[in-house]
């Protein structure tokens, strides 16, 4: 294998110093145009490219972002996964994905995240909490955080959402037009979904409305089999005379396990019998075997925004985008 090519190398063919061949490949750096087409030139030659690490070292900037996820089971993550590592690489940043778990948790990310001198970290989840930054491992001068798709309950740490207040309004007004009045809430984890707020204002809307006492049932998980069990306890328990008429799912994952489970074990018709609304919009839901009512969230302005943040186009803000509803035969 050919030895690759150093600095110096490319320094000597082209006759210039060393710190001018790394003034060539520092954006923005002081370098007269005949000088820096000298060293591309030879650069080009000696098939050199500079070593990232070893700038980072000089720099302080690694041009990494690390993304903290922690709920695999929703399939609303990748598409969004895929659009921020396309528009960070576009930014010339690489995307470090840190899978949050029962063996690797958030202090022990964050940790890893400033041994590697991360320029940035995106909390893409539902477990983060205030009182992790209070953990005593962690040290002083962290990457920036970012929260990306839910509200932010730390101080001083930006969240990048969707505007929830707005979507569920929209979605109760569009449920109560259609004649629905004794609504139910499908939460995951209660420890987990606070941070969404979508339960909160869900309740809010429909007591302005005159209906108090939204029924809620709660999934342990953001999975459909999570959704599926909580949606078999309920009915199971419930006469059919006293059920809910519309359940609204805090995603679209739960809300298809729920109708699973009202279909294919307690025969209700969605949603002659059960009317069934999720969030997120995912490409499952939308097919003819779900049909079902969803809210989008602004997915690319959110990451816009958040990435331009990161790159110091714009101000690190919290800030919330409206969505958009999207009408199918569920509900």
């Amino acid at each position: 294998m050919r030895k690759r090519a150093t600095a110096k190398e490319v320094a000597e063919a082209a006759g210039v110093s060393k710190w001018t061949v790394i003034r060539a490949f520092t954006p923005g750096a002081s370098i007269t145009d005949a000088s820096r087409q000298k060293v591309l030139q030879a650069a080009e030659a000696l098939n050199y490219s500079p070593n990232l690490l070893a700038r980072s070292l000089a720099t302080n900037i690694t041009h990494q972002v690390a993304v903290f996820v922690d709920d695999f089971a929703n399939p609303h993550k990748l598409p969004v996964l895929e659009m921020l590592t396309e528009r960070l690489q576009a930014e010339g940043l690489l995307t470090v994905l840190i899978n949050i778990n029962r063996h690797f948790d958030h202090v022990h990310a964050l940790i890893n995240a400033d041994q590697r001198q991360f320029d940035a970290v995106i909390l893409f989840g539902t477990a983060f909490r205030e009182e992790t930054l209070g953990d005593r491992r962690l040290g002083q001068g962290l990457p920036p955080m970012f929260v990306l798709a839910r509200d932010s309950q730390i101080p001083g740490v930006p969240a990048i959402a969707c505007d929830t207040e707005v979507a569920l309004n929209e979605i109760v007004e569009y449920l109560f037009d259609k004649g629905y009045r004794r609504p139910g809430f499908m939460t995951g984890a209660r420890t987990l979904s606070t941070a969404l707020g979508r339960r909160r204002h869900f309740a809010n809307c429909w007591r302005q409305k005159g209906i108090e006492g939204v029924m809620e049932l709660t999934a342990e998980r953001y999975s459909a089999q999570a959704g599926a069990e909580a949606a078999r306890a309920y009915l199971s328990d419930s006469p059919p005379g006293s059920r809910i008429d519309v359940l609204m799912c805090e995603n679209d994952i739960l809300a298809l396990g729920a109708m699973d489970v009202a279909r294919s074990e307690f025969g209700l018709r969605v949603p002659h019998d059960l009317a069934v609304v999720g969030f997120d919009n995912i490409e499952l839901g939308g097919g003819p075997a779900y049909g079902l009512t969803s809210y989008e969230q602004p997915t690319e302005k959110m990451i816009d925004a958040i990435v331009g943040m990161i790159t110091g186009e714009r101000a690190s803000e919290t800030i919330a985008f409206p969505g958009s509803m999207i009408r199918r035969l569920s509900a």
